[in-house]
């Protein structure tokens, strides 16, 4: 607990540091006013492909920007692994819930190094803060209730004591009905790198570090810890509009 509001107050420091800094002038005029970017995200906490993000900017002077932005992404606990059956499928042992994460937030961009029309790379660091929604969902297989019997449900630890037991997993989004709700807050800070040719058009890439909590510590598998804390390094690729 300790540990984490430390990593919060230093996110905090730095977003509130940055804004400060951003009220100086400069004395050029910047090419769009405002920008909507589309990401997909990679974290430490999800697996492939952590999740995606919509970001829609507006600009305050020279340098500094103020954005909304949407994340939803699934966390994982870090004890996962998936096994691949006899069927041609796979599932992950051990899992009863996925944990999906509804991040709305507020947040300034600072614009370090500017980049030339058509060429050349921007820098920029952002903050940003808003609550969570983290929406805990169950996660279902299908295992052998007997020799010859198969049925679908949700992991229980009390019910399939072996992974051998499982065939595979359940129907996509089978028992979303039944998903309950934990809700919290999340701060990020990051460095964003742009590239791209066009005026109108950007790409590229942004590198940072969240923290998030929740009221309540959401049970993804219910036979290792299951935190009610998370930090993450994340990487998102984007792409996006500007005017």
């Amino acid at each position: 607990m300790a540990n984490s509001a430390k990593y919060l107050f230093i996110l905090l420091f730095l977003g509130l540091s940055h804004f400060s800094f951003a009220q100086r002038e400069d004395a050029g005029d910047y090419d769009y006013d405002r920008e909507v970017l589309f990401g997909v995200n990679k974290n430490t906490n999800g697996g492939l492909i952590g999740g995606v993000s919509v970001k829609i900017g507006n600009r305050i002077n020279d340098d500094l920007f103020q954005f909304y932005g949407l994340e939803l992404v699934n966390v994982k606990n870090p004890k996962e692994v998936r096994y691949n059956t006899p069927f041609g499928n796979s599932y992950i042992f051990g899992k009863s819930n996925y944990l999906y994460s509804i991040r709305p937030h507020y947040g300034r961009e600072l614009i370090l190094f500017k980049k030339a029309p058509q060429q050349g790379v921007q820098i920029s660091i952002l903050s940003a803060i808003g609550p969570s929604i983290g929406v805990i969902a169950p996660y279902y297989v299908e295992y052998f209730a007997s020799r010859t019997e198969t049925v679908r449900g949700q992991y229980d630890p009390e019910r399939v004591r072996s992974r051998f037991e499982i065939t595979g997993p359940g129907r996509i989004f089978e028992g979303i009905g039944e998903s309950e709700l934990a809700i919290g807050g999340h701060a990020k800070a990051a460095l964003s790198f742009e590239f791209g040719v066009f005026k109108s058009n950007v790409t590229g890439m942004e590198l940072g570090y969240l923290f998030e909590g929740f009221h309540k510590t959401p049970e993804i598998m219910p036979t290792v810890e299951n935190r009610q804390f998370f930090h993450s390094v994340y990487f998102t690729l984007f792409y996006g509009f500007r005017k």
